[in-house]
């Protein structure tokens, strides 16, 4: 049996038995649970349980609820199809089996680029994009105290023309490689680019080799959002933003045929399709 299957039998066996009477772990109460969202690779799901519980996803603890018990999960884009989610807390705990959708991934195939931002080999280039890598790792792994994901997104341009889908296998000068994780929006140079919720800058720097300039927002439980090649920054690393304003500009920088906003998410390391909040409302 491969590793994958292995998993997957021992998840939907855990799920069993904790539904099972008198089997939920030795647990004599159950929690409210509430779950609302896109269960699809890619996909982003919010909750609510009781304040401070503790949230594990396939049995790997991701977190706790907020002050109000809300809290997020997110589904890579690679996420397998059966997941299981369980909440507890002072002695109760709630689970539920969550079967996720297979996403639609096409092929996007760019040729063109510089040698340097396709397969650098330069010493000293090496060595800047490792140190580029370690500064966005830390913007990617914050976990502000927040749930501004609660409220839904909204877009980061109110016109434009979507030029790269979430999810598609990149093909790069002929080469294939890493799938592209973030939805290309083309829109002319200059164009602004609102917060789509409410956040706290964790990362913002201009002059990076691939994404030239950059801007990441923490939404909460470690649900970061990020924009890429920008012209202009409006906004500084620590500084808080509300929905709608702006925090910088559409650009070509970095690895781009052209001017548009990359725009991507992750949760705790999982590479999330931004589009499956926007619109999105808690009942």
């Amino acid at each position: 049996m491969s590793h994958a299957l292995h998993r997957r039998s021992a998840l939907l066996s855990g799920l069993a038995a904790l539904a099972a009477p008198g089997l939920a772990r030795g647990q004599t109460a159950a929690l409210p649970l509430r779950l609302d969202g896109r269960f699809m690779q890619g996909g982003v799901a919010v909750g609510q349980t009781v304040p401070g519980a503790t949230v594990l996803l396939n049995e790997i603890p991701v977190g706790q609820a907020s002050d109000q018990g809300w809290f997020v999960i997110g589904f890579d884009r690679d996420a397998d199809p059966v997941q299981v989610l369980r909440v507890a807390a002072g002695g109760a705990e709630a689970a539920r089996p969550i079967t996720i959708q297979s996403g639609d991934f096409d092929v996007q195939r760019i040729g063109g680029l510089p040698a340097d931002q396709v397969s650098p080999t330069d010493p000293d280039l090496l060595a800047r994009i490792r140190a580029e890598a370690e500064r966005k790792q830390a913007g990617f792994a914050s976990q502000a105290p927040r749930d501004d994901f609660r409220g839904g997104f909204i877009l980061p341009l109110s016109d434009y023309r979507l030029s790269g889908r979430f999810g598609g296998q990149r093909i790069l000068n002929g080469v294939p490689a890493r799938p592209h994780y973030g939805v290309d929006m083309a829109a002319p140079r200059g164009t602004p680019i609102v917060a789509p919720a409410a956040g706290l800058v964790s990362f913002a720097e201009t002059g990076l080799h691939f994404e030239g300039g950059l801007i990441m927002l923490d939404h909460g439980q470690g649900l970061v959002s990020a924009y890429l090649h920008l012209s202009r920054l409006d906004v500084a690393a620590g500084q808080p933003v509300v929905q709608g304003q702006v925090i910088g500009a559409v650009g070509a920088e970095g690895r781009a045929t052209g001017p548009h906003l990359c725009w991507r998410m992750k949760w705790r390391e999982r590479n999330l399709n931004p589009m499956s909040l926007v619109g999105f409302r808690t009942a």
